[in-house]
């Protein structure tokens, strides 16, 4: 991408410390994309990982809140994740922790309820009236050995990360 375009991709870090962001300037306010965000409708739309397949629950509004997504990949099939909301700022932050909720595969049965403790985060920052530097993190720092192992330190979702954050780019121009 050409560095003239205010939707350019900032920067990406993968840290030995099992946390991944990725940021990227997208010309819109903070606040219009804090609304796409806050609504978990939204997120299949801006899913760059092709596994989201739905998501359900009122707009994020609290600490405490709770939507669903139906998810799909093939390693695990398809399977639902109810996610925590744990961090939240209004116009600035949304932080939350996927706990499984349903799999169809048996040897994922015993995970259903735990709290693996990993967590997805978008922070905006504004940048002036018109851009907003947005960053997404996915951080399994405290998750399972078998997890970090899985996502590879996180490092598996750059790609993912970084597509959903040109898809919330195009989003938030419309």
């Amino acid at each position: 991408m050409s560095s003239a375009r205010v939707g350019r991709l900032n920067s990406m870090t993968s840290a030995p410390d099992n946390v991944v962001s990725v940021s990227r300037r997208i010309g819109a306010p903070a606040a219009k994309i804090f609304a796409i965000l806050a609504d978990p409708r939204n997120h299949p739309l801006v899913d760059g990982s092709g596994m989201l397949r739905d998501c359900s629950g009122g707009r994020i509004r609290a600490v405490g809140d709770v939507f669903e997504m139906l998810m799909h990949n093939d390693e695990m099939g398809d399977y639902e994740m109810a996610n925590h909301v744990v961090e939240y700022e209004p116009g600035r932050r949304i932080c939350w922790e996927p706990v499984l909720k349903a799999a169809s595969r048996a040897q994922d049965q015993d995970d259903i309820g735990d709290r693996a403790q990993h967590r997805w985060t978008y922070e905006l920052t504004p940048l002036d009236a018109t851009s907003t530097l947005v960053t997404e993190t996915y951080d399994c720092s405290r998750a399972p050995e078998w997890l970090r192992k899985a996502v590879k330190g996180g490092a598996r979702w750059t790609r993912s990360m970084t597509v959903s954050l040109e898809k919330l780019d195009e989003l938030s121009r419309r």
